[in-house]
């Protein structure tokens, strides 16, 4: 925090602090500077706020080894913010900064958050819906932009359900390409059809042709992605409507 900071951008930042460090499993490092001043408190408004940090655990298995977020100005309810709660009267933008490890994604990919988001992710081959149960799935950083995905899913359609392990090797969008797909093997079943694999790579090329993805009061896009040997650094902008609790034991 820094030393130069007014009376109440200290309290409200501490206040913050304290909040959001109620909410986290674990925290290494958090520190939280809101730019205002009292007569602004009263108005309902602030600068911005600044978040940093490191070493973030919420709901056990979701961890990000660093964030730094940056919002514009914030249009607050002027009562809870006296008491130190951030509560949004209007729309805020953020820009964030989230560096991931490949311990962290593998972590994060046996949480029932991610769990349930994998069960949604549908395809539609010929007509024929297919979906996905996870059994057992590895992400591995090994360097030059590439990312590997070793998996083993259950493909359940309406008439069976069978059992899939691939290896998947792929490099992220970039600003002067778009997602390169370098290999697909099989490692476990009968093997995979042509029709799955465009399948599979058409939803993926619709979720990422996306404006913004929404999740409850949040819509976000990530602007860039850096993958580095064991880590993955992204940009992301986002619209807060506002916080809730759901959100913030997410974010966090």
């Amino acid at each position: 925090m820094p030393d130069n900071q007014s009376f109440e951008e200290q309290f409200l930042s501490q206040e913050a602090e304290r909040r959001l460090s109620n909410k986290l499993d674990e925290a290494e490092q958090i520190d939280i500077d809101v730019k205002t001043d009292m007569l602004k408190i009263v108005q309902g408004q602030a600068n911005e706020v600044s978040v940093t940090g490191q070493g973030l655990v919420i709901q056990k298995n979701i961890r990000v080894q660093q964030i730094k977020l940056q919002t514009d100005s914030i249009a607050l309810n002027p009562l809870r913010a006296i008491f130190g709660q951030i509560e949004l009267n209007e729309p805020v933008n953020a820009v964030a900064r989230i560096v991931l490890t490949e311990v962290d994604i593998n972590r994060a990919l046996t949480s029932d958050f991610t769990r349930s988001l994998a069960e949604n992710f549908k395809l539609n081959i010929d007509g024929e819906v297919i979906s996905f149960v996870p059994q057992d799935i590895q992400v591995f950083l090994p360097g030059d932009g590439k990312i590997q995905v070793e998996a083993k899913v259950l493909l359940k359609a309406q008439e069976n359900t069978r059992l899939l392990g691939a290896r998947v090797i792929l490099h992220p969008r970039t600003n002067s390409q778009p997602i390169m797909l370098e290999s697909v093997t099989c490692t476990e079943g009968k093997g995979i059809s042509i029709e799955l694999i465009l399948a599979f790579m058409h939803k993926v090329k619709e979720l990422a042709s996306l404006p913004y993805l929404e999740w409850e009061d949040i819509a976000f896009r990530i602007i860039d992605m850096e993958v580095q040997k064991e880590s993955i650094i992204l940009m992301i902008e986002a619209n807060v409507k506002q916080i809730s609790p759901s959100q913030i034991e997410f974010i966090n």
